[in-house]
């Protein structure tokens, strides 16, 4: 087993900066890893910053396999405890998930006054801190009660101990005097919220159901957090959607009509943003979220063009889309912020990927290609009608002018003559005046 090691420091911090929490990374390199440990530390460093704390010190190890009692090896793990002390840190934070017995242990190595966590802790720790509605605090709430059962002996004491006092790691459960330490509880409190994300769901179902219902065009947005989503949003539908560059800015989906040129209306859906390494307890907190991509009809992979790891951000979408049940659903790739780029590389960008679209929600570029190529999907599935609608029906001519494509339109003296192509749902209301 060969070993390598990589200690980065930072300089000093300003005094605002101080006030934050200092943060050692850990990182290890093992065979067949999707990406490379200095991408997936420079993410981790992102999330860090993120959840409000600042990385003074970065290390590394390369391991075939992990060690069963603290993840790295023993003198890995007290060169930790010496960059702890050296950088006077507050958090450790390992790059890959930790066992209940390998975080204890790591606790023991470093400090009891310093926090360790791994990846998963962090990413629940900024959901926390994100989540808005009630049913994205629920949410929250649900997946990091899940992620802490099995680590009641290891890691509840120091949670529920008056020295977290706040911070990165210490926003489980926020909003409660503390946590209880006995499993039977934890168990109750995980029933508690599902049964109100039940409720929830069912009010969410609802509402979803009445745009099935309607047969309008459904479409979502999927892609790697910060790939633009709602930057995206806002520029197709004049939308006011929080847009930040940060990771995870927004975690509740958001609805919004869209009006296609033809004149017809369909719905579309922003919804969280996914990462590698995205912890199981999350996917499965958030179903009821994700039902909005698996409900519709196209999806639009969004894609961060100027980012050096796109490939790789490709690639975790995908798996999160096939692991919700989403990967059969027609989908358009769009990389988005082709203003990043210079115009050799969205060129080699639109070759490598003839049935992309390459667009800039910052600029407006090539907006109207995707418009049009939403319309296309939109209207794969419309059949040709030509209908007589008597005046007395003008619902349906309104119907027809929202939801349908007009080819053209003549007044008679027994109705509305129209020519449109219009899909299944729309069609069968329009079966009785078919010429």
């Amino acid at each position: 087993m060969s070993e390598f090691e990589s200690v980065t420091t930072r300089g000093a911090l300003s005094r605002e900066e101080e006030r934050r929490e200092r943060a050692v990374l850990v990182g290890v390199e093992r065979p067949g890893l999707a990406w490379p440990l200095a991408s997936s530390l420079a993410e981790l460093e992102r999330l860090v910053d993120t959840a409000g704390a600042d990385v003074v010190a970065t290390t590394t190890q390369r391991l075939d396999a992990p060690n069963p009692r603290t993840f790295v090896g023993s003198g890995k793990a007290e060169e930790v405890a010496e960059l702890v002390r050296a950088h006077a840190a507050d958090l450790v934070v390992f790059d890959d998930e930790l066992t209940p017995s390998q975080q204890s242990n790591l606790e023991k190595a470093v400090g009891r006054d310093v926090k360790v966590i791994d990846r998963t802790a962090l990413i629940l720790d900024i959901f926390a801190l994100h989540a808005t509605s009630k049913e994205g605090r629920l949410q929250v709430r649900l997946a990091q009660n899940q992620y802490l059962l099995p680590r009641l002996r290891g890691m509840w004491a120091h949670l529920a101990s008056n020295r977290m006092g706040g911070g990165v790691g210490s926003r489980f459960g926020e909003g409660e005097s503390q946590l209880e330490v006995d499993r039977r509880m934890v168990r109750k409190r995980i029933t508690t919220i599902k049964r109100e994300l039940a409720h929830l769901a069912e009010v969410r179902a609802v509402q979803r159901e009445g745009r099935y219902a309607s047969g309008m065009f459904k479409v979502a947005l999927a892609g790697y957090t910060n790939a633009g989503k709602s930057s995206l949003l806002n520029r197709l539908t004049q939308a006011d959607v929080l847009a930040y560059d940060k990771l995870f800015a927004t975690l509740d989906s958001t609805t919004r009509k869209f009006e296609l040129p033809e004149g017809r209306e369909i719905t579309l859906t922003d919804t969280v943003g996914f990462i590698q390494k995205l912890p199981t307890t999350l996917v499965e907190a958030f179903k009821s979220t994700l039902d909005e991509v698996t409900g519709a009809d196209l999806i639009l992979h969004v894609i961060d063009a100027s980012s050096a790891e796109r490939e790789a951000q490709r690639t975790a979408v995908e798996d999160v889309l096939e692991q919700i049940g989403a990967h059969e659903t027609p989908r358009v790739e769009v990389f988005n912020k082709a203003d990043l780029l210079d115009e050799d590389e969205a060129r080699a960008l639109s070759v490598r990927f003839p049935n992309a679209q390459v667009v800039s929600a910052a600029t407006g570029q090539g907006m109207d290609g995707l418009v049009e190529r939403i319309a296309q999907a939109a209207s794969e599935r419309d059949e040709r009608l030509e209908v007589l609608v008597p005046y007395r029906r003008g619902d349906l001519v309104s119907l027809a002018h929202e939801r349908c494509r007009i080819l053209e339109e003549s007044h008679e003296e027994d109705g509305t003559r129209i020519t449109m192509l219009a899909g299944p749902a729309y069609a069968a209301l329009f079966g009785d005046f078919v010429v």
